[in-house]
């Protein structure tokens, strides 16, 4: 019997979707992750205050999470808080992306997995130790605590599409500006920011994003008046559950997928 063996082509395999039961999986994984987010959303327009028992549809919880004091000064917090550490954070990765570039490969990898700690360590780890640093030093907490830490932990969330847009950058185009005498900060000012714009940009979204979700930091780290919205909700959930929390993460959701939507669009567009 003659039997001709076809070899696959070297760097081709089978797609993952033609795998048995991924689409089944998919689904399922699909299914457990956003079923419950549409419950939220859902029973945050129930009329009745026992949230688990439908009685009409109504838009009083949003009218009253929108004028309630209480939440507008948790919100305010928490804006204050992830503008500056989204500025910090931006800053220090633009700079970081830089200087790991110039770096030998040996200590750039080294560096890189030093300043990566905070996507891999567990967040509850990193608050405690973050709360015994402050406590040891003597900080107060509140407002600035909250802020000093999310600059940290959002540092390489900014780094990342900034050092990958950077990365993709021709670095010819600098040794020509050095050529025609134009100096660093010159350099910097015209090819550099102009080029890593879409990166910037995305990171910003993106460190922004991850600071205004923030609870278990920001819970470690509340003083007298450092209550961030996350830990606002949180003290809502204790009390008892009512619609009123429901359209509360609701519009907090809704922020969070389109400051995630705007920082996809701008990267796709620049890439």
């Amino acid at each position: 019997m003659n039997m001709t063996l076809r070899r696959r082509p070297r760097g081709t395999g089978e797609a993952l979707k033609d795998f048995p039961t991924f689409g089944l999986v998919s689904a399922a994984v699909f299914a457990f992750l956003y079923i419950p987010l549409l419950f939220v959303v859902a029973y945050s327009f129930n009329s009745n205050r026992v949230v688990t028992v439908w009685k009409g549809f109504s838009l009083e919880w949003y009218a009253d999470v929108l004028t309630n004091n209480d939440i507008q000064r948790a919100l305010m917090n928490s804006l204050k808080v992830a503008s500056v550490a989204t500025a910090l954070s931006v800053i220090l990765a633009l700079g970081l992306a830089i200087g790991l570039l110039r770096m030998a490969r040996s200590g750039s990898t080294f560096a890189w997995a030093l300043i990566g700690a905070p996507l891999i360590i567990p967040e509850i780890v990193f608050a405690i130790g973050t709360l015994a640093f402050f406590v040891q030093i003597q900080m107060p907490l509140g407002i600035g605590a909250i802020t000093l830490a999310h600059t940290a932990f959002c540092i390489p969330f900014a780094l990342l599409p900034i050092r990958a847009r950077l990365r993709s950058v021709d670095l010819s185009v600098y040794e020509a500006a050095a050529d025609l005498g134009a100096n660093e900060w010159r350099i910097f000012r015209r090819i550099t920011l102009p080029l890593l714009a879409p990166g910037i940009v995305a990171g910003a979204l993106l460190a922004f994003i991850i600071s205004l979700d923030d609870f278990i930091v920001s819970y470690f780290l509340a003083g007298p008046g450092g209550t961030t919205l996350p830990v606002y909700i949180f003290g809502m959930i204790r009390n008892a559950i009512t619609p009123g929390v429901n359209a509360l993460s609701s519009l907090l959701l809704l922020a969070s997928i389109l400051i995630v939507f705007i920082s996809y669009v701008i990267t796709r567009r620049k890439r």
